[in-house]
């Protein structure tokens, strides 16, 4: 090997190490503040470890504050949420979505554009805001949460606060929902199926659905993050639709398609690869189970780091116009989504 390939190599090496020692401090954080959640959960009857973990999270953020050592480690959330996901696919058996596939599908496309249009409606014509922050809330409400948001915004060339309102008002209505559903969960004579279909109907973000499905039980869980990675996808359709919308023109709409791609969840391939490698009898007991903890163990940090990103005083500058359209559309969606879940499964 050449001195010139040696000297990569180690630079690559040095570059590799500098990266973790400056994310360790922060995922050493996540992982403090997620064992403490895991030990009172296992003292304290009724507490649920997941939920803690993001109160834990949520309190530090709003009182000391992430300090700067920590927010490299801290930003890992997002790949430790969509890593936990991809792993997910392992506990999904295929049999039971391929009985409920075609009527969980369309349940997903209906409510997706049940929530656009009525958001599309209430937002300029009750509420009197502008069209394209109308549609910012459209998107975040109804697919995939601030993703969404900050995709379409780059689509239809939504102007920076605008976007920068319409992400405060979908985060403070991630914390409420994941607050009170969880509750709902266990007041409402709903199974664990049932309640991760509803859940993963209504609430806006990934992040949230995930935790408030497995707070209920580990059924519920798997079925809020199925029908949330569903409606996550119709993220490509609604772009294209509001690039016509905006654009008027069908080679600018495909343009706008292609700078939304990143906004696409990518680990939604991951978790279906997993799922089908694990259906198809691929893995042994003992690897799945690994699989399994590992899973677990990603999602408790993840919700940690969810709980870090919560800013109470960002939320308090969300206008009202804005937290008025989720909420309409919130209890509208949910409410219809709870009936037709009752009824179809």
């Amino acid at each position: 090997m050449s001195a010139g390939a040696d000297t990569d190599a180690t630079d690559a090496t040095d570059a590799g190490v500098g990266r973790l020692a400056r994310l360790a401090p922060g995922v050493g954080l996540l992982v403090a503040l997620a064992a403490a959640a895991t030990l009172v959960a296992g003292v304290v009857p009724g507490v649920n470890a997941l939920l803690l973990g993001v109160f834990f999270g949520a309190a530090v953020a709003n009182t000391v504050g992430v300090p700067d050592w920590a927010r490299p480690g801290v930003d890992t959330q997002k790949l430790l949420l969509e890593t936990g996901i991809v792993l997910l696919g392992a506990r999904i058996a295929v049999d039971e979505l391929v009985a409920s596939g075609p009527v969980l599908v369309a349940l997903v496309v209906v409510t997706v554009a049940a929530g656009v249009l009525l958001v599309e409606a209430v937002a300029g014509r009750v509420f009197g805001l502008a069209d394209k922050t109308g549609s910012l809330l459209a998107a975040g409400a109804s697919v995939c949460g601030v993703s969404a948001a900050t995709a379409i915004a780059g689509t239809i060339d939504a102007d920076g606060e605008s976007l920068a309102h319409v992400v405060a008002a979908v985060l403070l209505f991630d914390a409420l929902t994941l607050a009170v559903f969880p509750i709902a969960g266990d007041l409402l004579p709903l199974s664990g199926r049932q309640f991760g279909i509803w859940a993963g109907l209504s609430m806006f973000s990934t992040g949230p659905v995930t935790a408030a499905g497995f707070a209920h039980s580990d059924v519920a869980g798997r079925w809020a993050t199925v029908t949330k990675l569903a409606r996550n996808s119709m993220l490509g359709f609604v772009a294209v639709a509001y690039a016509v919308r905006y654009a008027g023109r069908a080679e600018e709409a495909a343009t706008g398609l292609r700078a939304v791609f990143d906004g696409v969840p990518r680990f939604l391939v991951g978790f279906v690869a997993v799922a089908a490698v694990a259906n198809l009898g691929l893995l042994s007991d003992p690897t799945l189970a690994t699989v399994g903890t590992a899973s677990d163990a990603l999602f408790a940090l993840a919700f940690v780091g969810l709980g870090l990103d919560v800013r109470l005083d960002a939320m308090r500058e969300t206008g009202a116009a804005p937290l008025a359209v989720l909420g309409v559309q919130l209890l509208t969606v949910s409410a219809l989504a709870l009936a037709a879940v009752l009824v179809l499964f």
